[in-house]
């Protein structure tokens, strides 16, 4: 195999591996921005006394205040969901 050619397939891997991570992290956002949607909507009063449960969801609520603005606005645009300027 040529130089030239061992380089054209170095590009070609490396294209295919950037197509596959945008891939997951679209997938990722749509699932992060289904998760802050569930979590705006949740009704805390309507949680089980479970501590598992309680802990669960703050866990969840802290993983996405530890999002950037940024792309906590590219997860929720992927779920075509809004923020709410109220809170």
């Amino acid at each position: 195999m040529t130089l030239q050619a061992m380089k054209e397939e170095e590009v070609r891997l490396l294209r295919d591996e950037i197509e596959m991570l945008m891939g997951e992290r679209r997938q990722l956002l749509q699932v992060a921005g289904a998760a802050a949607v569930f979590v705006a909507n949740l009704d805390t009063d309507s949680l089980p006394d479970e501590m598992d449960t309680i802990d669960a969801a703050e866990m969840l609520a802290e993983q996405l205040n530890s999002l950037s603005e940024e792309t906590l606005k590219d997860a929720l645009e992927s779920v075509r969901a809004e923020l709410d300027p109220t809170q």
